[in-house]
């Protein structure tokens, strides 16, 4: 296998100037000794981590000159010098990462929140505003988990070919170019034995999307040869089958070695091209390549490969062959090639040690201010002796850190807890800057302080009016949906039968037809990739919803919506967004499947999400509505078991917003509340109904989403005046019913107005059983509720309540 196509060129016009080899030649011993001055970083302490990307410097020399303004890389956390050679990553910046500087303009890919290695670039102004992406270099944000990189890769794809299929999205000039960015994807050999990879490709050449994928292969992964991961022990083979043909669209595959300049300059050219003229997705498979350091710092490649393999990766090295070809081509000789090596070796050291003054010399002004305050406060204290010690021994740490200064004066606040005020006052205020300070530097941007974050969507009312009719709740998010796609070109939904049948319960019924494939579309069965699909075009601009068929499917996507999605905004601080809405439905079905309502699983590894849980489909609406005037990322769970139910339709559908984080009082009460959301909401209200019947007067609460919870204080202020509280849900027992009492406890301070102790109230620990027994017997019912409320009235008072 070969490349198809030779790059065109005339005989005149050489493939690259001698002038921009020169130019390669340099970027790839900056890069290299970069790498290798990185290793040491680390071994002297000075760094907790280290991986490179030493052996890989061609290829990606040779990638970049591909690269285009718009275009976008989703990669892989060896792509260094491929930054370097775009110019979107300085040597300073480098470094400033491999030491965790926690300073955006310093470290701007991640302001340190990130090991080395891990890419982006600012998409976003300061105030959170999209930069014109046309006019920039374009890196989604890189994650560490093998292959994670793929599904949103697809997504930055298939935005290109939404923005040269719509014409509608033209005039969103700042995003693309009529759908002529590319994007570039970057994988490890060993990481394309993943599902993400395998998915991925499969969906490209399906859909037909402008994206190349380039293949590291150095034939290990870590210490396991190719022979373990691989059939074949070549990812290119194993994927012939993918290969177009004359009469079938697929993937165009080339193959070519990683120390070859020329050949690496032609494919990649050709393969951007293929892609960005005809949205043809390329797998360029770069075999040869070496790992001259090992894996990372964390251990010796020696102890895995062979003598012979070492001297091999030695000889084959792609620097050592590039600088064989620059010479035998007459281009430079052998002494200004070690003069310019020379010259990037004493750069790339005074770039690190000028990274490290900044990164240390913040950090050393901190203690001395510590120090200088815990001297100053012990000629005060009664602890005098305690507080020198403490300043003595911060003044003698070797390469001190943020933390070693906050320990000393914590420990020195607690040894002064009898000192008065104006004693602690120094120290204290010091520390509560620092407080300040550190969670900014490392604890901000879970969720948007823009002016679009949900909290500052203005809250509009729903209204009715004598001509409002009864109608199924899915005819709601029916009408809604319309709407929006009328309204707003960016928006556009997709997932597995979402188009030609408008989705299993019918809310996008006849859209598809209305609007046509490209707004109202089916996948495959899929959802890593329609998570991806959905990240990628977000990144972009659009305003993609994403849809999973049924809840217990989100599980076949939740490692890319935890480790991409949910974390994009903290671990860019910032630089990047994805306001991609996850539409999805759940609880009450009958059975194992589809049935369950996992929130504890949401709550915990989806946190930098909203997480929306509405009671009925006319909320719904309302939520998408607040969603897409914001910024957020997103997972709407609705009520399985709602799309038929009659609601009023709201005489300005399309306009209304609800309030997120926002509870809704459902009935007023003043003997016990009663927390709850979704379907349980009217399990709850039935439960309160019968409860009036016998004296008790139950206050229900419908807490509108999980993240953000509660942020104005309605549970506390209803526990408050009935001192009694159930949290009601049908997740497993310690699932969500434990999380919401904990943020009312922690959050609200609820404990000091409880009369009775706080109950929960949970399926049971299995899945549902099938069948309306299984049912009854698996989940939380009306009598359920009612006799655990019952039982805590009998406590209060039992002459009035006696015991069941």
């Amino acid at each position: 296998m070969a490349i198809t196509k030779s790059y065109p060129q005339s005989p005149e016009e050489p493939l690259v100037s001698n002038e921009e080899i020169l130019e390669d030649f340099r970027v790839a011993v900056t890069s290299r000794h970069a790498s290798l001055m990185g290793r040491k970083e680390v071994f002297m302490g000075k760094a907790k981590f280290g991986i490179f990307g030493d052996g890989k410097e061609l290829a990606q020399i040779a990638m970049a000159k591909a690269f285009q303004l718009g275009d976008f890389r989703s990669g892989y956390y060896r792509d260094q010098t491929f930054m370097f050679a775009l110019g979107e990553l300085t040597i300073s910046q480098y470094f400033a990462q491999l030491y965790a500087h926690a300073d955006v303009e310093a470290e701007p890919a991640s302001a340190g929140r990130l090991m080395n290695g891990h890419f982006a670039t600012r998409s976003l102004n300061e105030d959170g505003s999209w930069k014109d992406l046309t006019q920039c270099y374009n890196s989604a944000a890189d994650i560490s988990p093998t292959a994670a990189q793929m599904p949103k890769l697809l997504g930055l794809a298939y935005a290109s070919k939404l923005f040269r299929e719509n014409k509608a999205l033209r005039d969103l000039k700042q995003f693309s170019k009529s759908g002529n960015e590319v994007a570039w994807g970057t994988i490890g050999n060993a990481s394309t034995s993943e599902g993400m990879f395998f998915e991925t490709i499969n969906a490209a050449g399906v859909m037909q999307v402008p994206m190349v994928v380039a293949i590291w292969d150095d034939e290990y992964g870590i210490s396991v040869p190719n022979k373990y991961h691989t059939t074949k022990g070549s990812i290119s083979e194993v994927l012939m089958g993918f290969q177009r043909t004359e009469t079938e669209r697929g993937i165009e595959i080339l193959r070519v070695k990683g120390w070859d300049y020329e050949a690496l300059v032609q494919a990649f050219r050709y393969a951007g091209g293929l892609a960005r003229q005809q949205h043809v997705p390329v797998l360029i498979h770069v075999e040869e390549m070496t790992q001259p350091q090992g894996h990372s710092t964390s251990g010796s490649h020696e102890r895995y490969k062979s003598a012979e393999r070492l001297q091999w990766e030695k000889e084959w090295d792609c620097i050592s062959r590039f600088r064989d070809y620059i010479v035998s081509a007459g281009i430079a000789k052998d002494e200004a090639l070690d003069q310019i090596e020379e010259d990037a070796k004493a750069e790339v050291k005074r770039q690190k040690e000028a990274a490290w003054n900044r990164f240390s010399g913040e950090i050393k002004k901190e203690i001395q201010e510590a120090i200088a305050l815990l001297r100053s406060s012990a000629e005060k204290s009664t602890r005098k002796v305690v507080l020198l010690q403490l300043a003595e021994e911060l003044s003698k740490t070797i390469n001190p850190i943020r933390k070693d200064a906050v320990t000393a004066v914590r420990k020195a606040l607690l040894a002064m807890r009898f000192d008065s005020e104006s004693v602690r006052s120094g120290l204290k205020a010091w520390y509560e800057a620092q407080g300040e300070k550190n969670f900014d530097r490392y604890n901000s941007h879970l969720y948007s302080h823009s002016q679009w974050a949900v909290g500052n969507i203005k809250e509009v009312a729903a209204t009715y009016d004598e001509k409002s009719p009864l109608v199924d709740g899915r005819e709601i998010l029916q009408a809604f949906f319309d709407h929006t796609l009328e309204k707003d070109p960016r928006f556009f939904a997709f997932g597995e039968d979402v188009g030609k049948i408008g989705d299993v319960n019918q809310a996008f019924a006849g859209l598809q037809a209305k609007y046509g494939e490209s707004r109202v579309t089916d996948t495959g069965i899929r959802e890593c990739t329609i998570i991806g699909q959905g990240i990628g075009t977000a990144l972009r601009g659009l305003r993609p919803v994403a849809e999973i068929q049924y809840l217990d499917y989100l599980l076949y996507a939740l490692q890319t919506l935890s480790d991409d999605l949910a974390s994009l905004l903290y671990r860019t601080k910032g630089g990047q967004k994805a306001p991609l809405i996850v539409r999805t439905r759940g609880h009450r079905l009958e059975g194992v499947w589809h049935s369950g309502s996992p929130m504890g699983m949401i709550l915990s590894s989806l946190r930098g999400m909203i997480v929306c849980v509405p009671r009925d489909m006319t909320q719904a609406a309302g939520m998408y509505k607040t969603l897409l005037e914001s910024d957020e990322p997103a997972i709407m769970i609705e009520c399985l078991n709602g799309y038929r139910l009659k609601e009023k339709l709201p005489s300005n559908l399309g306009e209304y917003t609800v309030a997120l984080g926002k509870p809704e009082i459902l009935r007023e009460g003043t003997d016990l509340t009663v927390v709850t959301y979704g379907s349980m909401c009217r399990i709850v209200m039935d439960s309160a109904e019968e409860l009036a019947e016998l004296g008790i007067s139950v206050e229900v609460v419908d807490v509108q989403t999980l993240l953000p919870f509660d942020n104005h204080g309605v549970i506390g202020r209803s526990v408050q005046k009935t001192g009694r509280v159930i949290f009601a849900d049908e997740d497993v027992p310690g699932g969500a019913s434990a999380y919401m009492l904990q943020q009312a406890l922690d959050e609200q301070g609820i404990f000091k107005y409880l009369d009775s102790e706080p109950q929960t109230i949970a399926a049971k620990a299995h899945r549902p059983a099938y069948s309306s027994d299984g049912d009854y017997f698996s989940k939380p019912s009306a009598d359920d509720v009612t006799e655990k409320a019952y039982r805590m009235m009998h406590e209060a008072n039992p002459k009035k309540f006696p015991l069941i």
